[in-house]
């Protein structure tokens, strides 16, 4: 069966919209590149929105950069960075030309071309196989298994080796908000920021690890999508 099935391809204009309507929407969606190596299809279900001017986590919060100029592009495209000396992060540009936002995607499923992420994951040797949960689990290992790198920043969804594929049986997905992972300071303050969301049942969603910032932490909420309307039921 084709991971297609179910599915139709998003439009410029699903990415054109206030950030925090599209990150949770974004939940159960499929994030799709193919390159000489074959094609690998992940659904997402773990991302966290950041909101450029207002917010204090974002890395455009202080305007643009060298590093952060694709995000205040056209929605659509893809920001890549590089983090902590050793991972390659993925986010989808969101909102209107200048505004930065973004949506870090987190975590998903590997549901086609898993042997293809599998060699990526595990280039280095390893005791023990990884689990199939833990292919793309974190922003990281979501980055390593499409083997994106910075050569990737500002591709674009609609032209190209990248394909977004959104639900097209509106069905309503249960998802949880939080603090976002390992964000310090005002950003990290789960009251005002509140802005990771994942899929409570999926067994690929990344562990949270606050940073070392003591603000408030927060409680998980439970909320629902509805994909087929593009739109939050909070």
């Amino acid at each position: 069966m084709s991971v297609l099935n179910g599915f139709h391809l998003a439009d410029r204009g699903f990415f054109s919209r206030e950030v925090l309507l599209v990150a949770p929407e974004i939940l159960g969606c499929i994030l799709q590149h193919t390159d000489d190596d074959g094609t690998v299809a992940i659904r997402i279900t773990e991302v966290e929105a950041y909101a450029g001017e207002r917010d204090p986590g974002a890395h455009s919060y202080r305007g643009e950069t060298n590093r952060n100029r694709t995000m205040f592009g056209p929605a659509g495209h893809l920001y890549c960075y590089f983090t902590y000396g050793m991972h390659h992060a993925l986010n989808v540009v969101a909102g209107q030309p200048g505004q930065p936002y973004g949506c870090l995607i987190r975590a998903g499923d590997v549901i086609e071309g898993s042997d293809i992420a599998r060699i990526r994951r595990e280039s280095k040797p390893r005791k023990v196989p990884l689990l199939d949960k833990s292919l793309a689990r974190g922003p990281g290992c979501v980055a390593q298994s499409f083997g994106a790198t910075l050569v990737n920043d500002g591709d674009d969804l609609f032209g190209g080796q990248w394909k977004f594929f959104i639900p097209d049986d509106g069905v309503i997905l249960t998802h949880q908000t939080g603090p976002r992972v390992g964000v310090s300071g005002p950003g990290g303050d789960a009251t005002n920021f509140p802005w990771r969301y994942w899929l409570a049942d999926a067994s690929s969603v990344s562990t949270y690890k606050p940073a070392k910032y003591r603000g408030s932490t927060g409680s998980p909420r439970t909320v629902v999508s509805a994909i087929s309307q593009r739109t939050s039921i909070v």
